[in-house]
């Protein structure tokens, strides 16, 4: 690598996968700052493309991001770019003579491959293209099954499946660097899990997460939602400790109805802790615990590196929380009033995200992320419907859709003071907590729709007379 220490003014090309778009940069840019990197696009830059071009990093950098991200499929050494074939010659015989030539000596072998997004080719059209690259200066032997260097030529036939233009809206030429993870979406399916529930987290989504939140090797990332495990899954992956809490005894313990067709009831040895015994990282399980999220019971300290979590929204889980509606509990005869546990009672949407922003406040370390999920209501969303907080710092709001009228939004916060005494209470004189107040009736919403669906299939079905 040594020789190759004067290449200069180098730009690598991402390619990224067409699914969970807004996710995307999101990603790329806390895998950057993992390694203390600026997210740098070029010029041509455009939010939705698949092909990402960046600038000011080394191929190290490129490597490790690609080591990480499940939202990129590909990463090269951007040689030359173009509108069309002539400008990409054009630009591929401008090019650096000393950033070429380490990979094209007479002694190397190389393969150089056809990509097109959007638009399928025939092997005989990819052939054409390739060969209507001879005025590269390639002086090695082609290998197409074990080459030294590969390049590919990629060409970006835009988004749109039914309206494909005859030529490529833009062209890019280079060497291939490294490839994503995207075997992780698979290797991981919750199909395959040896334990899930009904909200278990998709393997994508939760790796994504994990990415947002900078996780690392040696971390201690804490779920307060903990459910199955999934996100714990995730960051063990990348080398963090992990534990969790929830107050659903019978999925803390594995015990109760499967959430697995033909099953119904859980087998002895399904948990958290096989789950990451499947995954060959049960060294970094700490423990999970049964615990009611509202409630203290973390000695007061920056304890975590990283908090992740899905909250329930109280549609397929409900939001509960220890606790009476009566003012005064009694206690069950013969029982000490510390040795009773009351029973539970609503816990608002609204409240879960202020005692989440508190608590991540007070335990996680300086510079540390919160990275959750916020259910929302689209056609009354706003941005300003997103909590905030005096110690953390709102780093990317990603919105998944759910459903016409429905979805959810992974917030990516990072704490960047200590708490003071009335940081916990910054929301009450917030003008905007009431806006985020309205998260408190996501459940009727999301019914009240689903019904008034329901009731026009049954006028239509009537209708017809059916």
């Amino acid at each position: 690598m040594a020789a190759f220490g004067g290449r200069s003014c180098l730009k690598y090309l991402l390619h990224l996968a067409h699914d969970n778009l807004d996710f995307r940069l999101a990603e790329i840019k806390a895998l950057l700052a993992l390694r203390a990197k600026p997210f740098q696009p070029c010029e041509c830059f455009k939010e939705k493309s698949p092909f990402l071009c960046l600038d000011g990093l080394c191929e190290e950098d490129v490597r490790r991001v690609m080591a990480r991200s499940v939202c990129a499929k590909s990463a090269f050494e951007l040689w030359g770019q173009g509108q069309t074939h002539n400008e990409l010659k054009t630009s591929l015989l401008n090019y650096s003579s000393e950033n070429m030539s380490p990979y094209m000596h007479k002694d190397s072998t190389y393969r150089i491959s056809v990509y097109t997004f959007n638009k399928t080719l025939q092997f005989a059209d990819r052939i054409k293209k390739i060969n209507a690259l001879e005025y590269l200066p390639f002086e090695g032997t082609v290998s197409l099954k074990n080459p030294q260097h590969i390049f590919c030529l990629l060409e970006d036939y835009g988004t749109d499946p039914n309206s494909i233009p005859e030529h490529p809206n833009y062209i890019y030429f280079g060497r291939w660097i490294a490839d994503g993870q995207r075997e992780l979406i698979r290797s991981h399916s919750v199909k395959d899990r040896h334990f899930i529930g009904n909200t278990s987290m998709d393997a994508g989504l939760s790796f994504i997460m994990a990415n947002h939140a900078k996780v690392k090797e040696n971390d201690l990332v804490f779920d307060p939602f903990v459910g199955t495990g999934s996100l714990l899954v995730a960051c063990s992956h990348f080398g963090a400790y992990v534990c969790g809490t929830d107050i659903d005894y019978n999925t803390i313990h594995g015990k109760g109805r499967s959430s697995r067709k033909n099953q119904k009831w859980r087998g002895p040895d399904e948990n958290i802790r096989a789950n990451l015994r499947q995954y060959g990282t049960e060294k970094m399980y700490v423990d999970v615990m049964v615990s009611d999220a509202s409630k203290p019971v973390w000695r007061e300290a920056a304890l975590f590196d990283a908090i992740i979590t899905d909250p329930p929204y109280g549609i397929r889980e409900s939001t509960r929380r220890t606790g009476s509606h009566k003012d005064i509990t009694k206690p069950l005869d013969g029982m000490y009033v510390e040795s009773h546990v009351p029973v539970s009672r609503a816990y608002h949407l609204s409240d879960i995200f202020t005692d989440l922003l508190n608590f991540s406040a007070r335990h996680l370390v300086m510079g540390g992320r919160l990275v959750y999920w916020l259910p929302v209501y689209r056609p009354e969303y706003c941005d300003e419907m997103v909590p905030l907080h005096p110690c953390l710092q709102l780093i990317s709001n990603c919105e998944q859709t759910l459903s016409s009228h429905t979805s959810r939004r992974l917030v990516t916060m990072e704490k960047i003071k200590e708490p003071e005494d009335l940081d916990s209470l910054a929301h009450v004189s917030d003008p905007r907590f009431t806006l985020y107040q309205g998260h408190n009736a996501f459940r009727e919403k999301y019914f009240s729709r689903l019904n008034k669906r329901a009731s026009k299939d049954n006028t239509k079905y009537e209708a017809n007379g059916e």
